[in-house]
């Protein structure tokens, strides 16, 4: 059995887990790393529950936000919010995301539930630029349609290092 389970980056003076924007994390959220800057990746092992907004946690810290929810270790649902730019949601691992819900979809497809790859990597430009960030629109759309490298977990650290944000 694979990895469930979030992980959260924000930028903020305080530790993320004490900020109203995340009453799920009370107790079940650990700091995972800090990179330069003030940003913060903290992980709430659990399949279970919510434990915030995106855009609550943006605008609470005034700064671009972005949450990832590994799916046993398959693939990451990737919500993110900044105060200028807006909320987007994607997905990392979409071949493995795709058979993963299977039947669940109701006639819907992956394109209906997640920004496709490109537009995805456009938002996420934006999203760093907001975050102080000059970013690769085709080095983000690289990672985002990539298949697990055997973990969805190194996609989503891949990502953040894209970003800029916390780097590998």
């Amino acid at each position: 059995m694979g990895y469930w389970g979030y992980f959260v980056v924000g930028r903020a003076e305080r530790p993320l887990a004490e900020l109203a924007a995340l009453p799920g994390a009370e107790g079940g959220m650990t700091p995972h790393t800090s990179a330069p800057g003030g940003w913060q990746l903290w992980e709430y092992p659990s399949g279970e529950g919510d434990i915030g907004n995106m855009n609550d946690l943006a605008r609470e810290t005034g700064a671009p936000s972005l949450f990832g929810y590994v799916m046993n270790s398959e693939c990451v649902v990737l919500e993110a919010a900044a105060p200028e730019s807006g909320a987007w949601t994607t997905c990392l691992a979409r071949t493995a995301m795709a058979g993963y819900l299977g039947a669940d979809w109701e006639g819907l497809t992956l394109e209906d539930y997640f920004l496709e790859p490109r537009d995805a990597a456009e938002r996420a430009v934006r999203w760093a630029a907001e975050a102080g960030h000059e970013v690769n629109a085709d080095a983000l759309a690289d990672v985002l349609t990539s298949d697990p490298d055997p973990l969805a977990e190194n996609l989503f650290f891949r990502f953040l290092d894209r970003l800029g944000v916390v780097p590998l």
